[in-house]
């Protein structure tokens, strides 16, 4: 008789109790439709505030959904957190707490990691927003994310939805690196490690969640500071898997140099569309040369820090 493999679905959280009320029941219930496979699946709610402020909130919630507080600031705290959490679980699925599941989205990853057998499945995400985009977030379609047929290899992937072989994940001794609490990029750097060291990742372009997108992220500041802080997290974790001295200097010359060809590619295009009256490529250009900002900036260590916290009350 084959054993089957135990299922966590993580949401990690920080001071959003109106999302994670409306996600839990939406969680209970993907496990509900995947009872068949997996009848004693949890939701785990990982709660990152300083003041365990979600945790009545979860104790009020029906069906198989336990609540562990996290008191260390930074998103990679709180995922080793679900880690620890699930170190007798063989699966891991991640979700963030202002993200919403379309339906079959929970069968749909665990089919596929029965098809491949990757160590890591992930899924695409499709932003909702709060308020209609601006002109310049919209010509630049800042919150278009990659679309791939499913089963399609992949090298990176962001842990918004994602799902880990726990079992492999071990064997391959990761976790994510505490020091990406406040740059993030821990989801980068993990994954690009699991495909380093050999683990097979995979798509699921079924396995759909919503993202809500709030009023203060559609600013062209916000999108922009955001594409800085990709390329930054990019480079830093280009250098943490280049092993030893030379390889890290070629790695870092590298990425010094395709920095700065992204900021003179990215200047370029956007003075071009700012001339002949094309809002895309401006959007796109001014997108591109922060990013460039950022690579060059993480080439030499310099660390955009996106989520530090001002105090511990952040």
């Amino acid at each position: 008789m084959v054993e089957t493999p135990s299922l966590v679905v993580a949401v990690l959280t920080f001071r959003r109790p109106q999302d994670l009320a409306a996600l839990l029941p939406l969680l209970t219930a993907q496990l509900v439709a995947v009872g068949d496979l997996h009848p004693l699946a949890r939701v785990l709610v990982v709660d990152n505030s300083p003041e365990a402020g979600a945790r009545d909130l979860v104790a009020r919630t029906p069906g198989p959904v336990d609540y562990a507080h996290e008191p260390v600031a930074g998103i990679a705290a709180a995922r080793n957190r679900a880690l620890d959490e699930a170190r007798s679980d063989d699966l891991l699925v991640f979700i963030d707490d202002d993200e919403r599941p379309t339906e079959g989205w929970l069968r749909a990853l665990l089919g596929e990691r029965s098809r491949s057998d990757a160590v890591v499945v992930a899924g695409p995400v499709v932003s909702s927003f709060a308020v209609p985009p601006g002109p310049f977030v919209a010509a630049g379609r800042f919150f278009d994310r990659r679309r791939l047929p499913t089963g399609s290899p992949i090298d990176v992937a962001a842990t918004n939805n994602l799902l880990l072989d726990l079992r492999k994940v071990r064997g391959l001794g990761l976790r994510f690196d505490p020091a990406t609490g406040a740059t993030g990029g821990e989801d980068t750097l993990f994954t690009r490690s699991v495909h380093a060291r050999g683990g097979r990742m995979t798509w699921c372009d079924e396995a759909v969640v919503h993202d809500i997108v709030p009023a203060a992220r559609i600013t062209p500041r916000w999108v922009l500071l955001r594409a800085l802080s990709s390329g930054n997290s990019w480079s830093l974790t280009s250098l943490q898997l280049a092993e030893g001295l030379p390889a890290q200097l070629r790695t870092r010359l590298a990425l010094h140099a395709l920095g700065l060809i992204r900021i003179a590619g990215g200047t370029a295009q956007a003075a071009v569309g700012a001339l002949l009256g094309r809002p895309y490529h401006r959007a796109r250009g001014v997108r591109t040369a922060a990013r460039g900002a950022g690579m060059l900036l993480g080439a030499w260590n310099v660390r955009y820090r996106e989520y530090r916290r001002p105090s511990a009350n952040r």
